[in-house]
């Protein structure tokens, strides 16, 4: 009992009460750090979009071994959408087939 009185008077209820409810407990447009987190990211998705692909496990893993294999020649920050806009910089259009 004595360590609860004890931060009784350390610390004002009333004021605990509202620092819990407009902080901790209250929504996520009301805290600061919320705020903060959406803000970042907007201003990065300025320049990028996360986007969602499907691809079949053979070409994944085909994707992941050029990667590994690239890093292993030196390209140290390779990676999968580093190796996407490459071939997308590189690609003949005029060389795929009609039934690809």
């Amino acid at each position: 009992m004595a360590t609860h009185e004890g931060m009784n008077a350390l610390l004002d209820p009333d004021e605990v009460r509202s620092v819990l409810a407009d902080g901790f407990y209250g929504s996520p447009e009301r805290r600061p750090r919320a705020r903060r987190r959406a803000s970042s990211k907007q201003a990065s998705a300025d320049h990028y979009k996360v986007i969602c692909i499907s691809l079949y496990n053979e070409d994944l893993a085909r994707l992941d071994a050029k990667v590994e294999e690239l890093k292993q020649a030196g390209h140290r920050k390779m990676s999968r959408s580093a190796l996407i806009r490459f071939a997308l910089d590189n690609v003949d259009v005029d060389a795929l087939p009609k039934s690809y």
